[in-house]
């Protein structure tokens, strides 16, 4: 955190990275994906890796993080995309992919690279694209290549 620089301040630099991400006309548009899209993650980050993102965000964004209750299912990619956009009114599975893409690219940038690919060696294949990376491969198919 810069010297200075308050909670408050880092919550409302997240969100307004998320809206020129998403080109949301509102911050208060964009606090709302924001929310919306890092709970529906909470509950799908879990362990050492759960701990690390809430404490990497400013503060409100780690307590929407940890409030979570952890899945007892990990979604695909796409059911994730589409439980989102149960959750935004008026959505459709192409807008709640934008919504999703702009706060989890928004999301690896604030965090790094090193606790992005943590997070993503956590979740099902498919999730790399949400946060603005190419898909990884897998170790067995990188073996099975050569």
């Amino acid at each position: 955190m810069k010297p200075g620089t308050t909670d408050s301040t880092r919550w409302q630099e997240l969100t307004e990275s998320v809206r020129e991400a998403g080109q949301y006309t509102t911050r208060a548009e964009a606090e709302r994906v924001t929310r919306i899209v890092l709970s529906a993650l909470g509950g799908h980050v879990t362990g050492d890796e759960r701990v690390a993102l809430a404490q990497a965000l400013p503060r409100e964004a780690g307590r929407v993080i940890a409030s979570q209750i952890p899945a007892t299912h990990p979604l695909t990619a796409r059911e994730f995309v589409e439980s989102i956009a149960t959750r935004i009114e008026g959505a459709t599975p192409a807008t709640a992919r934008w919504d999703v893409s702009s706060v989890l690219s928004t999301l690896a940038e604030t965090i790094g690279p090193s606790l992005t690919t943590s997070i993503l060696a956590q979740l099902p294949p498919g999730y790399a694209l949400l946060f603005g990376r190419a898909e990884l491969a897998t170790t067995a198919s990188s073996s099975a290549a050569l």
